[in-house]
């Protein structure tokens, strides 16, 4: 099956969809199929030859974070282009509720069409100021697919229709292979946060009030902070001794990603919100680091109410200092949380996950069929 799949953010730039996007395309070409992605970005700078790069991104702000994407009539041309020599048998857009190259393919595209969506909100004036455009682009997918229950939450209650929950995947394998950083593991405690370090979301101001409890307990505790951003606004207003106990490790490569996760004894995730699912927990999962995460919603479900992973409560950086003291002093909960954590990541592994977003190809295919999801959230396909 020839299939294409746009990207709406920069492809050079980490992100969850950008890494949902790279690893469905390197299975399914790994299965055989023929895959196209069009992602932002400049040829010169993306190493992978299945990529087509749709030109140099700008900065949009969305969904409580910055967008790196293309929109406008050149990008439309680069999109019509790409379709014609695709000839592909399957689109498959990624947030094409997006203002984004997604919904320029969207409305390009004359074949069968498959839209995934990532994003969690409860309440979106953008998405409310565009819901007339939005249906010209929703009437044309014929297989919606969302990533998590939030995920379509947020697609039927602002934008109406329904989607098949097909969740975020992960390679295990190759987070389960990784070896530590130089000079880790330590003997004293390590915890790692991975994420844009000035956007307020992900949590870090949160984290390093923290520290000044867990300082007192663990006085040689390190938190190594891996993540795009501004180092001195995030450190604005944080105590010169807790500063002493972080090390920023700046944006890093995905292998480095991988050496980070073996390095730490706690993986943190203190995300506030606007998350749909959390694939970075699966991540750590894979590698065998146990987690402790914000009681949202999204990150509940992937830690099993805490059985999978810990939890404090979100906002809260006294209950993140309680629960995480607890889990350092606790070496048996802590190889515990790392078995179970694995086993729940395997239930995510893109080997599996990937058949099930080929089971929405094969049936949008077949003409007149669209895609839904039935009461049990099982696939199935409607004439009409």
């Amino acid at each position: 099956m020839r299939v294409g799949i746009v990207c709406p953010y920069d492809w050079v730039a980490p992100g969850g969809v950008k890494a949902h996007v790279k690893d469905l395309a390197e299975e399914l070409i790994a299965s055989g199929h023929e895959v196209s992605v069009l992602a932002p970005g400049e040829q010169d700078d993306i190493e992978e030859p299945y990529v087509v790069a749709a030109g140099k991104p700008v900065n949009v702000p969305y969904n409580g974070s910055v967008a790196r994407i293309n929109i406008g009539l050149v990008s439309l041309r680069r999109v019509r282009k790409w379709i014609q020599r695709g000839e592909f048998d399957v689109v498959h857009v990624h947030q094409p509720s997006s203002p984004s190259l997604a919904m320029l393919a969207c409305w390009a595209a004359d074949g069968p069409l498959v839209g995934t969506w990532h994003m969690s909100q409860e309440h979106s004036r953008a998405l409310k100021g565009l819901y007339l455009p939005l249906q010209t682009v929703l009437e044309k997918i014929s297989g919606r697919i969302a990533v998590s229950e939030k995920a379509r939450q947020t697609l039927v209650e602002h934008l109406g229709g329904d989607a098949v929950v097909i969740p975020n995947g992960v390679v295990c394998r190759n987070f389960a292979e990784g070896e530590p950083l130089p000079g880790y593991p330590r003997e004293a405690p390590t915890i790692l946060f991975l994420g844009r370090i000035d956007e307020d979301r992900k949590g870090l101001q949160y984290l390093l009030p923290a520290m000044s409890e867990l300082i007192e307990q663990h006085p040689d505790i390190e938190l190594l902070v891996a993540g795009p951003g501004d180092q001195e606004k995030a450190s604005e207003g944080i105590d010169r001794r807790v500063l002493e106990h972080v090390k920023f490790l700046g944006m890093i490569s995905e292998a480095d990603k991988i050496s980070a996760f073996k390095s730490a004894d706690v993986y943190i995730a203190p995300n506030n919100g606007g998350e749909s699912f959390g694939i970075v927990l699966l991540e750590a999962m894979s590698a065998g680091t146990p987690v402790l995460a914000s009681d949202i919603e999204a990150f509940q479900r992937v830690l099993l109410e805490g059985k999978a992973g810990a939890l404090f409560a979100n906002e809260d950086p006294h209950s993140l200092a309680v629960e995480l003291d607890k889990l350092l002093r606790d070496k048996p909960e802590q190889e515990r949380l790392s078995e179970v954590g694995y086993e729940r990541a395997l239930e995510f592994d893109w080997s599996s996950v990937a058949r099930e977003v080929e089971r929405v190809y094969e049936a949008v295919t077949i003409p007149g069929v669209k895609v839904e999801a039935d009461m049990s959230g099982q696939i199935f396909g409607r004439f009409g």
